[in-house]
């Protein structure tokens, strides 16, 4: 089971750092202020003031076979708190903001250690009270440390933990019917006996004292576990009455196989994967690989040491962005998953691939400008308010607050330039323009960078 465990982790991870430290990873950075947004368990005197949640609960299907063996791991963050101290020149360390050193800036910052739980347990000792497995991470102080480029002592870390308790209960039932199928609940709970000072404590004060992205990795031998979110038919009814609270448990390992669960605070798909194109742990999903490597590249040197340190998973991105060969960044540029086999080759034929576009000739790729010729962006025209616009014409932009952004609004009255008429796959047409007084106008013409309105975001100027 360990093996199996082993290929799901490669996804868990991605979840236990999600969010982790984000762009431009530092510290001082306003979105890295508010931390630990996914799966945070919180003491549960804090949980009845703030609203937050104490516990998560898993419930699934599965068909364990004679003698089969349930293996749980929780899996969580126990945030410690770092201190930066200097040494003064009385040989006594002080409490500071922030330690310059030549290749890095350290200042106070929350990390993460990361913390397992584990049990193996027989699934016929899962029936009735089923086992509660009760754990204790001790609070603690470590020290760190510090030395200049030349070996001098200059300061020292001091990283501090605070103690957390918690439970893990599991219990299994067995379902109605004719098949040999079992409800199987995990229960993760925060016992933390905790309590904030009255006025005084905030979530800043408990997240010390919680389980942070908290999730299980759940393995049957031999056995396996149905689907949550494609299970067959049979079983469609007992799946809809299992009840999951902040969690969502997923079908994980290598595809095909179906006796791992992945039970995550994030939603998943079933048997969900790293991109293989990706370089190296960003901890920052909601954006796309090949920007932010290229943003963390074009940091500046300050701003570089100033995430270095912020945390050595910071540092590690830094490094990573820096050192990236050009055939590595290329890969994440334009991957493509959508292709599938259209036609049926012959035993001496080439399987056909090509993507799933309605009407598209097999012998045409879609990128192809000449694949359509109905439609030409420099010569196209419409009609907007009784004139026909198109490339060349002078437009009066009046974004609306239907469909338009903060920045939008910004160029509300400017006028502009129409460079294109542009049709999409659903029949809408929008306009590219640049905006007159643009000091880099030639350089969007140059790279096609426009700004796009609708054609009702647009009034045509006199002189169109």
């Amino acid at each position: 089971m360990e093996a199996r465990f082993a290929v799901a982790r490669q996804v868990a991870d991605a979840v236990l750092f999600e969010g982790y430290v984000l762009y431009p990873y530092r510290a001082s950075a306003a979105k890295n202020k508010l931390r630990w947004q996914f799966g945070v368990l919180v003491p549960p005197r804090w949980g009845a003031e703030s609203e937050e949640h104490s516990s998560q609960r898993t419930e699934c299907l599965m068909e364990p076979r004679s003698g089969a063996r349930l293996s749980a791991e929780l899996r969580f963050l126990h945030a410690q708190r770092r201190v930066v101290q200097r040494l003064g020149p009385d040989g006594e360390f002080e409490t500071v903001a922030e330690l310059e050193l030549p290749d890095r800036v350290l200042v106070p910052w929350d990390e993460g250690a990361e913390e397992r739980v584990t049990h193996v347990v027989a699934v016929d000792e899962l029936e009735g009270d089923g086992v509660t497995v009760p754990f204790s991470r001790p609070a603690r102080e470590e020290t760190e440390l510090v030395h200049d480029a030349d070996g001098r002592l200059v300061g020292r870390l001091v990283r501090r933990c605070e103690e957390i308790n918690g439970r893990l209960r599991l219990t299994a039932s067995p379902l109605d019917g004719p098949y040999a199928a079992m409800r199987l609940t995990a229960t993760v709970e925060n016992s933390s006996p905790w309590t904030p000072d009255e006025g005084a404590a905030d979530r800043d004060a408990a997240l010390p004292r919680s389980l942070v992205a908290a999730h299980l990795l759940l393995g049957l031998a031999p056995g396996s576990f149905l689907s949550m979110t494609d299970p067959p038919e049979w079983a469609t009814g007992a799946v809809a009455s299992c009840r999951n609270e902040h969690t969502w448990p997923v079908l994980a390992g290598d595809p095909g196989r179906s006796d791992v669960i992945l039970s995550s605070p994030i939603i998943l798909e079933d048997h969900p994967a790293i991109a293989p194109e990706s370089p190296g742990a960003l901890y920052d999903a909601l954006e796309i690989d090949e920007i932010l490597a290229l943003r963390t590249a074009a940091l500046t040197d300050q701003e570089k040491r100033e995430a270095r340190g912020t945390d050595r998973r910071a540092a590690d991105v830094i490094d990573l962005a820096d050192s990236m060969p050009p055939e590595v960044l290329e890969r994440l540029h334009g991957a493509v998953r959508s292709l599938r086999e259209v036609t049926g080759p012959g035993p001496a034929e080439p399987a056909d691939l090509t993507p799933d576009v309605p009407g598209l000739r097999p012998d045409t790729p879609w990128w192809d400008p000449e694949s359509d010729r109905s439609v030409d962006p420099v010569t196209d025209r419409i009609i907007v308010d009784g004139q026909s616009i198109g490339a060349g014409s002078r437009v009066l932009l009046r974004p609306g607050l239907r469909r338009t952004d903060a920045q939008d609004l910004f160029l509300q009255g400017r006028s502009a330039h129409v460079e294109a008429v542009l049709h999409d796959v659903d029949g809408g047409v929008h306009l590219a323009v640049t905006v007159e007084g643009d000091p880099g106008v030639d350089i969007r013409r140059a790279q096609g960078r426009f700004l796009y309105f609708q054609p009702d975001e647009v009034a045509p100027l006199e002189d169109a």
